[in-house]
C-alpha cells in the first residue's frame, strides 16, 4: 500500500527532508493591510524586515479547501492513501477545513483513505511527528503505522520558547496590555511552550540568561526520565543566539545538535528574537492524545 504524507507549512520541516520523504505541503498566508503572500513563497528575511516596519500585525490565513481537496482527490484516485498532519486546530482553522475537503473527496470516492491528525501544535514539534509518519511510509508500515507513528511522536514532543519581548503576544491577544507593561519593566521573561494545542505559561524568570538557563534545566529534566529521541533550537532572526545554545547543548549530551527558524505565520504572534527548544522523548511525556 502506497502512503503520502501531507502537512501544513508551519512545520517548518527543510526541503531536503520534504524531499527525501516526498511529503506535501499546503501553504497558509501572510496578510498585511494591502498585500498577502503564501508563507512558502516568500523568505524569512523578507518577511520579518517587513513585519518591523508594519505598524499593524499581519493576520494569517489558512490553506485555501481546494488546495487540501486536490491533494486528496489525485492520491485517492491514485489508489494512495494520505496522513495528514496539521497545525493544532485551536490555533488554526487548517485541520477543520481539511477534514471538510476529506468530506467532499469520500463523496466522489467513497473507498478514499483519508486520515487526519491535529498536531495540537506547530513548528518543528508539528514537523517532528510529520517525519516519524513519513519515516514508517517509507519503510512500507501499513496506514494504522503510519498513523500510529505520528500519534506516538505527538505525545513525545515538547516546544518550549522564550519571546525576546512581550509586545507581538500582546499585539497578538496573546496577553493583555497591562501584562505586556509589567512584564517589559520588570524585565520577565516567560518560559511557553504548547500543551494541548494552545500556548501556556510555563514559568517567568527575570531576565533572558536566566530563561535560556531555566529552558536547558527542563530540557535535561525531560530526557534524564524519558529519554532522547531528537532535539532542534528554534529561533526567530537570532542564528548566532541558536548556535551558542545548540553548542552548550552539544557539550552537555554529547550528540550533535543542530538549529532551525521559524517562519512566518508562527514568528508573527512571537517575534524576532525568540529562542527555544523543540524535541521528543524515547517515552511518552503525556499518557495519550484528547483530541
Amino acid at each position: 500500500m502506497t502512503i503520502k504524507i501531507l502537512t501544513d507549512s508551519t512545520c517548518y520541516i527543510p526541503k531536503n527532508l520534504l524531499t527525501e520523504y516526498n511529503i506535501d505541503v499546503v501553504s497558509l498566508g501572510i496578510v498585511f493591510k494591502n498585500e498577502s503572500f503564501q508563507e512558502t513563497e516568500i523568505t524569512n528575511s523578507f518577511f520579518y524586515s517587513k513585519l518591523s516596519n508594519s505598524k499593524t500585525l499581519p493576520t494569517s490565513s489558512q490553506p485555501p479547501i481546494n488546495d487540501i481537496k486536490s491533494i486528496f482527490e489525485r492520491n485517492a484516485k491514485a489508489g494512495i492513501s494520505t496522513v495528514a498532519i496539521f497545525i493544532s486546530s485551536k490555533m488554526s482553522g487548517t485541520y477543520s477545513t481539511a477534514n471538510m475537503a476529506k468530506a467532499m473527496v469520500l463523496e466522489k470516492i467513497p473507498n478514499a483513505k483519508i486520515e487526519i491528525i491535529d498536531s495540537l501544535s506547530n513548528s518543528l514539534q508539528l514537523g517532528f511527528a510529520v517525519l516519524a509518519a513519513a519515516k514508517e511510509a517509507k519503510a512500507n508500515g501499513s496506514l494504522k503505522d503510519v498513523v500510529n507513528a505520528a500519534k506516538q511522536n505527538i505525545i513525545r514532543s515538547k516546544f518550549i520558547f522564550i519571546p525576546d519581548n512581550l509586545e507581538y503576544l500582546r499585539k497578538g491577544g496573546r496577553i493583555g496590555a497591562a501584562s505586556s507593561l509589567i512584564g517589559s519593566i520588570m524585565r520577565i521573561k516567560p518560559i511557553l511552550t504548547v500543551r494541548e494545542g494552545t500556548v501556556k505559561v510555563l514559568d517567568k524568570v527575570r531576565t533572558k540568561k536566566r530563561a535560556v538557563k531555566s529552558l536547558v534545566s527542563i530540557f535535561l529534566q525531560d530526557i534524564k526520565q524519558f529519554g532522547l529521541g531528537d532535539i532542534k533550537v528554534h529561533h526567530i532572526e537570532c542564528e548566532e543566539e541558536a548556535k551558542d545554545l545548540a553548542k552548550v547543548i552539544e557539550d552537555m549530551i554529547k550528540l550533535p545538535v543542530s538549529i532551525a527558524s521559524i517562519g512566518p505565520v508562527i514568528g508573527t504572534h512571537v517575534g524576532p528574537g525568540a529562542i527555544g527548544l523543540v524535541y521528543y522523548t524515547k517515552k511518552p511525556l503525556i499518557n495519550e492524545l484528547k483530541n
